[in-house]
């Protein structure tokens, strides 16, 4: 037998054994398509797994079936996404590391529910359909469960089925549609390109998978130009590598404070933004504490002694974007002042020392940031993983600070930038997006794909976005996508130049989420109608 003879014959026998082990098969496609996400970015795999879960889910006898199907499906390959929420369990000391990884798979237990209903309603209204039809049924009903997934009860959409459509730093790819599409549909898209895969296969075997994938290359690999010449606003971009055993270490402050003022001393003589990463300043800077807060500071416990400091550091004509943790201070039980709430901040502030604006980050991350269920889950011995034993409160929601000649920026605290349509003030649309982050929680998938989503939001919304994080990856991303500079993990260092320009404001950033479901009702209305317009015109033919 030739080499192609023995290909087509194991072709061939996948298909039999799918559909003699469909939830094994789901979970093994689920697994894979995994894969197609930052780090590995193997899209080609990711693909093919879509297209054999459209083709097993196609397949399904029952509706009991299809549900299955799809849960399994999307169990898997969420829990495979997800696995660096295991290593956060790492950092912390009073819950036991391993529960880590029983926290991902269950975890995933309830995320996989939005797969599960796509797949049972596509069987319940597709699955007389021809394979293409149901296929493009399944994309718009996978592009409603996704943005539920990202929406309700706080949401969750880390990451999203078309992330796998984003090409490498130097080129957007397919998610160059964003703009035209957002995220959620743009996963919706994915499923398409898999149920194309699928038909072609089901029809012409060897040739119906080579044509789409050697398309899909060119579109992956095209590399895009920028359109318009760079803004006036310089920047300093640090990245201090701030380990994440060594953040919250007192004896570790002046180091660390050190490590910043170095990084940041480039064009100190020049008017400037300087961003710092989350987590950069242990200080706390507001005025108005209890003096046993400013005990340990590393500026002889007075605020505003410390921000003087901080304006020395950056210059006279700079202004310095900096994560910091702010109190909410009001009387305890015993009658005096203490720590009731936390909020996780950016603030302003200039070369004199003075506070010009501030943030409090509105998308809090359960578990990390706040306990959910406290009086509950606390006797159990459940815990924040973030350090304190006080919970942060959230903020109003996406705000844009007016820094005068350093642009009107939009601030995305950490993962709060993984949240399509939920990143810009639409009343008052800044220049500029900055995403300071504290990524040493993250392991190895984190990072990369942290990086990744945020240059979805600024293909989205048509945006540059500047990324400075303790550990890494940071980076500069311009409106279209793509890394113009960025610092890898493991590495102190700084990025200097100018801030990317935006763009006029994209159809997805005046339409919102209105224009996700539209999308989604397009392709079920197109999945369920022509099939029968096809069937009519050939009778009247």
């Amino acid at each position: 037998m030739t080499p192609t003879a023995r290909l087509g014959a194991w072709a061939s026998a996948i298909p039999a054994l799918m559909q003699r082990r469909p939830a094994l098969s789901a979970i093994v496609l689920g697994l894979i398509a995994a894969c197609a996400y930052p780090p590995l970015h193997l899209w080609p795999l990711g693909l093919a797994a879509l297209a054999g879960f459209v083709w097993v889910l196609y397949q399904a006898p029952t509706k009991r079936a299809a549900l299955w199907i799809g849960w399994c499906f999307g169990w898997a390959h969420l829990t495979l996404a997800n696995n660096w929420i295991a290593t956060a369990f790492t950092h912390q000391a009073k819950m036991p590391e391993v529960l880590g990884w029983a926290a991902v798979p269950l975890l995933c237990i309830y995320l996989a529910v939005y797969p599960a209903i796509a797949a049972l309603a596509t069987h319940l209204v597709a699955r007389r359909a021809p394979l293409w039809a149901f296929g493009v049924v399944l994309a718009g009903a996978w592009t409603l469960t996704e943005w539920a997934r990202g929406t309700f009860f706080t949401g969750y959409p880390w990451p999203p089925l078309g992330l796998m459509l984003l090409g490498g730093w130097d080129t957007p790819g397919l998610a160059g549609l964003l703009p035209w599409m957002g995220t959620y549909a743009l996963s919706g898209l994915a499923v398409l390109l898999g149920t194309g895969i699928s038909a072609n296969a089901a029809r012409n075997r060897l040739a119906g998978l080579i044509v789409p994938f050697a398309a899909m290359a060119f579109v992956m690999h095209v590399p895009v130009l920028p359109s318009r010449p760079d803004s006036d606003i310089r920047y300093t971009l640090v990245q201090p590598y701030l380990p994440q055993s060594e953040i919250n270490d007192p004896a570790k402050f002046d180091e660390q404070f050190a490590r910043l003022t170095a990084l940041s001393a480039g064009a100190r003589d020049q008017s400037r933004l300087v961003l710092w990463p989350e987590s950069a300043v242990p200080d706390y800077l507001e005025e108005g504490y209890p003096e046993r807060f400013y005990l340990q500071m590393t500026a002889g416990g007075d605020p505003v002694v410390a921000r003087r400091r901080i304006g020395n550091v950056i210059g006279p004509q700079s202004t310095l974007l900096t994560g910091v943790v702010n109190l909410d201070i009001a009387p305890l039980a015993h009658g005096t002042l203490g720590a009731v709430s936390a909020r996780n901040s950016v603030m302003a502030i200039n070369g004199a020392g003075a506070i010009r604006a501030q943030y409090a980050k509105a998308h809090l991350v359960p578990y990390g940031e706040y306990l959910p269920m406290r009086p509950l889950l606390e006797p159990l011995g459940i815990s924040r993983l973030v350090a304190g034993s006080i919970d942060y409160l959230p903020g109003p929601g996406p705000g844009t600070l007016d820094l005068g000649e350093h642009g009107k920026a939009g601030i995305q605290i950490c993962y709060e930038i993984v949240f399509s349509g939920e990143v810009v003030d639409d009343a008052n649309r800044p220049d500029y997006i900055f995403n300071p982050s504290n990524d040493g929680w993250f392991g190895h998938w984190g990072p990369p794909q942290h990086l990744a989503q945020a240059r979805m939001r600024a293909i989205e919304e048509g945006l540059p976005v500047l990324r400075s994080t303790t550990t890494g990856i940071s980076a500069v991303i311009d409106a279209n996508g793509i890394v113009r500079s960025s610092i890898e993990r493991g590495k102190a260092d700084a990025l200097e130049g100018f801030v990317p320009s935006a763009k006029p404001p994209t159809l997805f950033a005046q339409a919102g989420h209105w224009l996700t479901l539209a999308w989604a009702a397009l392709l079920i209305a197109l999945g369920l109608g022509l099939p029968r317009a096809l069937a009519l015109a050939r009778v009247r033919g």
